[in-house]
């Protein structure tokens, strides 16, 4: 049964109020580049991104309400249409593209071009937006009262909650300053620690907690269900795993170490045996995780598929009004097979004529099913990594038995995947988009514009920001992990016949198993064994703060709740933002001139007090914001 006659929204059809204006498009440029930078600095740190829908929302309507003393919430809307668009490319791009920073920096081939990463990102970016447009009037329109898509509908409530603007817009920004102070003493001034662990002597295990912002504010807005996942994968990894290797692994070496496993643990403590054995151990739990997911969700998906295949005919009968129209069928199918063969003949790009056509094939089915998942499960649960780990093994496969393998066919394989994947993160975050216009009453060929520019602006900036960040630190290391780039990587070498230590793999994999028996949700639990368990304690440090305030007894709870996201939110950007800054520092050698440890000569006992003071303070301007903000009561 159709909701078109029966949904109102909030601007009617008929009345006609600024959307795409130049306003709009220069603070959703600048926010698409600032939460894409952001969201590639802390991906690449912690393997996890968050929505940019509603901070780049309560922003715009702050700027557009506050400032220039305008009242339009299409205009407000179509800067977060194409913000969150930046996000969503991002988070795309970071999860398989770092590999070919990896391969080069294992002298395998040349660091890939800022031409191929823009290129590979525009046009994954520019099809799921193209994919998507056709589903619609079947998804958005004709399912409203059916699929709820959570983000796009908060996003909604938030944006028509209008007299809360400047005061949201307001928490936002005191998270970005705040977080951007405390990540420049911590890691610009190194005044104190930004990690602090703890080792107990005759026990090579250890545990501790990084005190960075950022991080913090992951496990808050992720809640305390999925940080405690993620911290009993790091407990796993980190006070059992790696005691067991040390303690009966003694003189003996291990592939793929170099040195004994106790002058391994002497030289570098429980790090060098996590960088040398575990992150083996968490790819095969992550790639497990990631399959597992991916098979769970296939009755979903085949319904999911097929269903949306039956409405397509009709997906553009939605009627003339205003709030029905979108980009011209025709215009988009001719821009599809344009950028199709774009794919095959630009020698920037490593794909083949066959490589293009999968990408095509699989590309519209991912798009198919992230956009219909999503308003299922949110964003959240989308199983994005299963699908591109299931692209990269039958792209691989297929590269492989057609002749196109070594680092050729593997730079292939890879650059597909990273199509595939961002086509289904974008066609995920348009589908969010789309919804959240739909209640507002917003014209849906000027959202889907709104989310080209966006995709435009978001893919000429990541390929200067994963330059940057690799030149300042490296992709692999302790500061950026890249545990999904890690993964993919390890996928198409297994595939291609590369020499991978096995055993570890499958030690992770079987892990994984165990943990999906048990019940435990496997993709954050993986991603804990990988990380760092000093990252996820600071991370379940997040999600405890998020978990008292809701067990105030309050009226005003939820706003509490809200105000916090939207403060972490702030951080998560302050946080990212100077971190690319300081990568920037890095690479042309200024960092040292902020740098005061050595200038100072402080000492590690005193940097250590000053971290856990500072992490105490962190925790503090997260209850200002929230528990002790200024609001009026709740009657």
């Amino acid at each position: 049964m159709s909701n078109k006659t029966e949904f109102k929204p909030y601007i009617a059809a008929e009345k006609i109020t600024p959307e795409i204006t130049v306003t709009s498009i220069i603070m959703g440029v600048i926010l698409a580049v600032v939460f894409g930078a952001a969201n590639a600095y802390l991906g690449l740190r912690v393997g996890m991104t968050v929505s940019a829908s509603i901070p780049a929302a309560v922003i715009a309507m702050g700027v557009i309400r506050i400032l220039l003393r305008r009242n339009s919430i299409l205009e407000s809307n179509i800067v977060q249409t194409i913000g969150s668009a930046g996000e969503s490319l991002a988070a795309g791009a970071i999860f398989t593209l770092p590999a070919l920073f990896l391969w080069a920096a294992e002298g395998k081939m040349g660091n890939p071009s800022l031409i191929e990463i823009t290129l590979i990102a525009l046009i994954g970016g520019l099809l799921g937006v193209f994919f998507m447009i056709p589903l619609r009037g079947a998804l958005i329109v004709k399912e409203h009262g059916t699929l709820p898509y959570p983000e796009g509908t908060a996003c909604a409530e938030v944006m028509l909650a209008g007299e809360k603007g400047g005061s949201s817009a307001s928490t936002v920004f005191a998270g970005l300053g705040f977080a951007a102070l405390f990540k420049f003493i911590i890691d610009g001034l190194k005044v104190v620690s930004g990690e602090i662990s703890v080792r107990v002597k005759g026990f090579a295990g250890e545990i501790g907690t990084q005190i960075y912002p950022a991080v913090m504010s992951v496990g808050y807005i992720c809640g305390a269900r999925i940080s405690s996942y993620m911290f009993a994968g790091g407990v796993l990894s980190w006070l059992v795993i790696i005691p067991l290797i040390v303690l009966f692994g003694a003189d003996i070496t291990l592939y793929p170490g170099t040195t004994s496993i106790n002058e391994l643990y002497a030289s570098g403590g429980a790090s060098a045996v996590w960088s040398t054995y575990i992150r083996y151990i968490g790819a095969g739990a992550l790639a497990a995780g990631g399959i597992i997911s991916l098979v769970k969700s296939l009755p979903l998906i085949v319904k999911t598929f097929s269903g949306a295949m039956k409405n397509i005919k009709n997906a553009g009968d939605t009627g003339n009004e205003r709030t029905a129209r979108d980009i011209n069928l025709k215009i988009v199918l001719i821009a599809i097979l344009a950028l199709t063969i774009l794919i095959w003949l630009i020698p920037a790009i490593p794909v083949s004529l066959l490589g293009a056509f999968i990408i095509v094939v699989f590309g519209f089915f991912f798009a198919t099913v992230s956009s219909r998942m999503v308003g299922l499960v949110g964003g959240s649960n989308n199983p994005v990594s299963g699908m591109a780990i299931a692209t990269l093994l039958i792209a691989t496969l297929i590269l492989k038995t057609t002749g196109a393998d070594g680092i050729t066919g593997m730079s292939s394989a890879i650059a597909i995947g990273s199509i595939i994947c961002i086509v289904s993160a974008i066609a995920g975050d348009t589908s969010q988009d789309l919804k959240t216009g739909y209640i507002l009453g917003a014209t849906p060929r000027k959202q889907q514009i709104g989310e080209i520019i966006g995709v435009v602006a978001a893919a000429l900036a990541i390929g200067g920001t994963l330059y940057l960040l690799d030149s300042a630190w490296g992709f692999g290391s302790d500061e950026l992990g890249a545990p999904q780039a890690t993964l993919m990587k390890l996928i198409v070498e297994g595939v291609m016949g590369g020499d991978l230590p096995w055993t570890l793999v499958f030690i992770g994999v079987f892990i994984a198993v165990t943990v999906e028996i048990i019940g435990i949700p496997v993709l954050p639990f993986a991603i804990g064994v990988y990380l760092p368990v000093q990252l996820n304690a600071c991370i379940m440090v997040g999600g405890l703060i998020r978990l008292a305030l809701n067990k105030l007894k309050r009226g005003d709870k939820e706003a509490i709740i809200n105000d916090g996201i939207l403060f972490c939110s702030g951080m998560i950007a302050g946080e990212g933002l100077v971190g690319i800054l300081l990568a920037l520092l890095a690479v042309v050698g200024a960092d040292k001139v902020f740098d005061l440890s050595a200038k100072l000569g402080i000492p590690a006992v005193v940097s250590d007090i000053g971290g856990i003071v500072l992490f105490a303070v962190i925790i503090l301007t997260v209850l200002k914001f929230t528990v002790w903000k200024k609001r009026d009561k709740v009657q």
